[in-house]
C-alpha cells in the first residue's frame, strides 16, 4: 500500500498556505512509515506525476471555496472530487487537475482521492495567514493523520520538545 499527503498552495497568498502549512505540521508531529511520502507540492504540476501513479491513496490538502463560513474545515472525498477540480481557486489548481487527468489517461489514478481544506478569508498577497485560517492548519494536519490511520498506515506520534 502506498499514501500520499500533498499539501498545495502559494506561500505569498496568505491563506492559500494552509496546504503546504498543514504537511509541515503533520511531518512535525508524526514520523510516517515508509509507505506514505508528505509531499509540499507548492504550486507545482505536472513534476509530480510520478510521485501520484499508482497510488492506494492519496490525501490532498489545499484551501477551498466552499460557500461555507471562513475558516470551516471539509472533506472532500467520491464524486464530490470533481466537481470541486472544475472551481478554479488560485494558480495552482490549474496544475493539479492537469496531473489528475494526466494520471486517469495513463490508468494510474489513485485508487483513493480526498480532499482535506479549510474555506480562506483572503488570498491577497501576503506572508501571513488570517489568525481563523492559520488555527485550522493543525486541525488539518490530524485530519491527515487520522485518514491515514483509518486505513492502517502505523504513524509514529513524535514527543513535543520541551522548552
Amino acid at each position: 500500500m502506498r499514501a500520499v499527503v500533498l499539501g498545495i498552495g502559494n506561500t505569498i497568498l496568505s491563506d492559500e498556505a494552509a496546504g503546504v502549512r498543514a504537511v509541515e505540521a503533520l511531518e512535525q508531529a508524526y514520523r510516517m512509515p515508509d509507505d506514505v511520502l508528505v509531499i509540499d507540492g507548492g504550486t507545482s504540476g505536472m513534476e509530480m506525476i510520478e510521485d501520484l501513479s499508482n497510488l492506494d491513496f492519496l490525501i490532498v490538502i489545499d484551501v477551498v471555496k466552499t460557500g461555507a463560513a471562513p475558516g470551516t474545515v471539509v472533506k472532500i472525498a467520491g464524486d464530490e472530487i470533481p466537481v470541486f477540480f472544475r472551481h478554479k481557486l488560485s494558480p495552482h489548481q490549474i496544475a493539479l487537475p492537469d496531473v489528475l487527468a494526466s494520471l486517469e489517461l495513463l490508468d494510474t489514478m489513485p485508487k483513493e482521492i480526498i480532499v482535506l481544506g479549510v474555506e480562506p478569508i483572503t488570498l491577497e498577497l501576503g506572508m501571513e495567514m488570517t489568525p481563523t485560517v492559520a488555527e485550522q492548519v493543525p486541525v488539518l494536519a490530524e485530519m491527515a493523520a487520522a485518514e491515514l490511520l483509518a486505513r492502517g498506515y502505523v504513524l509514529q506520534a513524535l514527543a513535543l520538545a520541551v522548552a
